[in-house]
């Protein structure tokens, strides 16, 4: 088993990983809310969690991955007040929010399958656990940390805090929080302004609501992935994480349900990836930088210059660490579209190396090393940039030999096949995106283009340099590569 240290949100540093109940590992991750297409920011998440999910699992553990779909209770202005997204969504398009649910949930499908993430082992929807939701707040009731007011039930933070500690995922200090929101105090239906709703009671006019002990109404944002967590993985369970932005108040929220209905946290490690900024700000629609994946893959928007394949995109995450902020550019695209491509021909490549009996010592040290180099820095808190950079050199190892500059013998291409393809396939989830079509495309290229170099050999056994130059120039220009090389003439597509 690989000694995988990951940093944990919650204690603010790097610990091994140790489940609770090896060899399997529970894991909750928070999905979309399903009110609109998918955009870049849906991508960061699914995709580096869908490499902890692939490596979790290559490394030897029996993986439960729940990623839910709010499909309720995500409100417009903040987790207690304003129309809910979906509803407001439906009525503008006089559709049932069940439909608006739906479809987006199918459009964020479909992008997630480009993209190549994995579907977790169970996806939960808010809307059909609205029953364990309600026992959950008639727990944290039963003792003593909610309280009713007008049909609504709101969490008691500021006596949760005297038993336990509220904000020790965030950093955040209740008096400071009180003392922000000290104007506001007595306004509405709360104690505190620091309070949070666990179940709200439906308006006349909300469409979406179910019966309760309360009123008719519907759970409160943070309930649903303390509820549907522990149906699934249990009161305890490993992982659970999310982007950023749900580190406050939606986590810290998640952790004071737990705690006061069952005593305890129910989770060992928080983890949580950065932002992506566009151009240096933030993404919105008000800023005209909001990208959905859909425009992305088809070049439809102002800001892009082009369109970027989903492997582009997903190279371009993996890019970087994920705790670290991404900023894209077309710019920065551009330079993950070549990555990607590089690191494609090198694997290619691989078919044209040409094996001798022995691998020279400098080749010989970098494939015994390469395998071991590429988990150190998966096991250094999925440090995937490393990886990355480990397959680029691999691939200069693979232009190296096509050049006829290293020699490797067939057990070590053998060995440098196996880990390339295993690091960029099966952990990294990246796909050769040129697919059957381009393969049958290039064996058709093939054959015209040996039989135009024919031409050239004959040209250049007749010592006409003008014909054997222009028709390497037309080559070029067409965009395949020509090597004159001392075992022959080789040439490949310049993509």
């Amino acid at each position: 088993m690989q000694n995988l240290v990951i940093y944990n949100t919650l204690h603010r540093q790097k610990e091994r990983f140790q489940p609770l109940n090896a060899p399997n590992v529970g894991m909750y991750v928070c999905g979309p809310t399903v009110y609109g297409d998918p955009h870049l920011g849906h991508a960061r998440p699914s995709i580096t969690f869908d490499i902890l999910f692939r490596y979790l699992q290559h490394i030897g553990y029996k993986v439960r991955y729940v990623r839910n779909i709010t499909d309720v209770g995500h409100l417009e202005h903040d987790a207690d007040e304003g129309d809910d997204k979906i509803e407001k969504k439906a009525r503008l398009e006089q559709l049932e929010p069940m439909e608006i649910a739906q479809h987006y949930t199918n459009r964020y499908h479909d992008a997630m399958r480009m993209l190549n993430v994995l579907p977790p082992s169970i996806e939960p929807h808010a809307t059909g656990h609205i029953i364990e939701q309600e026992e959950l707040v008639k727990q944290i009731m039963a003792n003593g940390y909610a309280y009713e007011s007008n049909g609504s039930i709101y969490f008691d933070v500021v006596k949760y805090n005297k038993d336990h500690r509220y904000g020790v995922l965030s950093g955040r200090n209740i008096e400071d929080m009180i003392n922000n929101t000290r104007e506001l105090s007595g306004v509405g239906e709360k104690k505190n302004q620091v309070d949070f709703a666990l179940w709200k009671k439906a308006q006349p006019e909300h469409i979406m609501r179910w019966p309760s002990p309360w009123s008719d109404g519907f759970p409160g944002w943070h309930c649903e992935c303390t509820a549907m967590g522990k149906k699934y993985l249990g009161a305890h369970f490993d992982i659970h994480g999310g982007g950023m932005d749900l580190v406050f108040p939606h986590h810290e929220c998640e952790i004071a349900q737990a705690v006061a209905s069952q005593g305890d946290d129910m989770v060992k490690y928080w983890m949580h990836n950065n932002m992506i900024t566009i151009n240096g700000q933030k993404m919105g629609k008000s800023l005209g930088n909001f990208i959905t994946l859909d425009q992305f893959f088809t070049g439809k928007h102002d800001t892009l210059t082009q369109a970027y394949s989903p492997m582009t995109i997903r190279f371009f995450i993996l890019s970087a660490h994920y705790r670290g902020t991404v900023d894209f550019s077309n710019e920065a695209l551009q330079a993950a579209q070549k990555g990607y491509e590089k690191m494609m021909n090198g694997i290619e490549d691989l078919n044209r190396i040409q094996v001798g009996t022995e691998t020279d010592a400098n080749t010989k040290k970098f494939v015994s090393e390469l395998r071991q180099k590429c988990y150190d820095a998966m096991n250094d808190d999925l440090m995937t940039p490393g990886v990355i950079s480990s397959l680029f050199e691999a691939c200069h190892i693979v232009n190296l030999l096509i050049d006829h500059k290293a020699q490797i013998n067939a057990e070590d291409l053998k060995e440098l096949s196996e880990v390339m393809n295993l690091f960029a396939f099966d952990i990294l989830g990246l796909m050769n995106e040129r697919g059957a079509n381009n393969d049958a495309r290039e064996e058709a290229y093939g054959k015209v283009v040996d039989m135009v170099l024919d031409l050239r050999a004959k040209a250049k056994a007749n010592k006409d340099w003008a014909v054997s130059d222009q028709i390497r120039d037309a080559l070029a220009e067409a965009g395949f590569q020509v090597k004159d090389t001392k075992d022959g003439v080789t040439w490949k597509l310049d993509r």
